[in-house]
């Protein structure tokens, strides 16, 4: 059911990693390297990638490298979104790859990319099928995020909201699918492309989208699921109910397990951005995640 396990998500994005704790992401590396060591330990050959990054930056892999982190890593991945936040053009991503590429041995996934409908769904459909044609073929995993739009009623996971103007709603319209449950433009091209291209959806705890969304992803013929179990749900009351039944639900799928979110009250600061005060207690929920639904 876990084909991998991948550690954050988007450590050089201030949104999930805060720099001014962390400036040169000592924390992070330190943090990584116990949580990669610890997977090893509990299911060796389950592949550990690092949280996809996002910019995609080889200066960052580079750092990672050279502090030994990768050396308890098994993948690399990247998110990129050129027609939404990025300052580079879509069919520019061959050339991001090989950037990366270029400074690491390790595979390279392609773990988020997407298109926002915020300004017209034709954008996205042209997205879906230009981003097809530029990554299928040239990279193991391709996941597109997302399935679903985001309810207005919930909040993006950014770290300065609606302060970060029409950037902040793009995230709500990245779904195939719109909150009401209707479909958008692209949604009728993605069995085109799956299994080669599989899909990214967070499920917020207790997600009443959850069996919809296993429905769906069958019939598109999706094999690949990327989503997440958070560090922090873990301390809300009836956590492992839930996360056995997301992870129950999914099953039938490959998925890439991420482990995100720092708790408030174990952040140096109290923010699910924060490193952690004790970086062990993140490699033992890792290690517990994997002892329950991988090992």
């Amino acid at each position: 059911m876990i084909e991998a396990a991948m550690i954050w998500n988007e450590p050089n994005n201030k949104s999930h990693w805060d720099p001014e704790i962390d400036p040169d992401w000592v924390g992070f590396g330190r943090m990584a390297t116990l949580a990669g060591q610890a997977i090893a330990a509990e299911a060796p050959g389950l592949l550990r990638v690092l949280g996809g990054i996002s910019p995609i930056d080889p200066a960052f892999i580079l750092k990672l490298q050279e502090r030994g982190v990768l050396d308890n890593l098994d993948v690399v991945a990247l998110h990129g979104f050129p027609l939404d936040w990025n300052l580079w053009q879509i069919d520019e991503w061959p050339e991001r790859l090989k950037e990366i590429q270029s400074v690491t041995n390790l595979p390279v996934w392609v773990t988020e990319v997407g298109v926002s409908t915020f300004g017209a769904e034709e954008v996205q459909e042209f997205g879906l099928q230009r981003t097809a044609d530029l990554l299928i073929g040239r990279v193991p995993r391709i996941h597109w995020y997302s399935l679903y739009d985001l309810p207005r009623s919930w909040e993006a996971t950014t770290r300065h909201r609606e302060a970060e103007g029409s950037s902040y709603y793009r995230h709500f319209y990245m779904g195939l699918i719109r909150e009401d449950g209707s479909p958008k433009l692209a949604m009728r091209h993605f069995h085109n492309y799956a299994p080669d291209m599989g899909l990214c959806q967070w499920f917020h705890f207790e997600d009443h989208r959850l069996e919809d969304a296993v429905r769906t992803m069958r019939e598109l013929g999706v094999r690949h699921l990327r989503t997440g179990l958070s560090w922090a749900d873990s301390f809300r009351p009836n956590a492992m109910e839930w996360f056995d039944r997301q992870m129950l639900a999914l099953e039938e799928f490959d998925v890439t397990v991420t482990f995100c979110f720092t708790p408030e009250h174990r952040g140096i600061a109290p923010h699910h951005t924060s490193a952690p005060q004790v970086p062990e207690e993140f490699a033992e929920f890792c290690a517990k995640m994997i002892r329950r639904y991988a090992a």
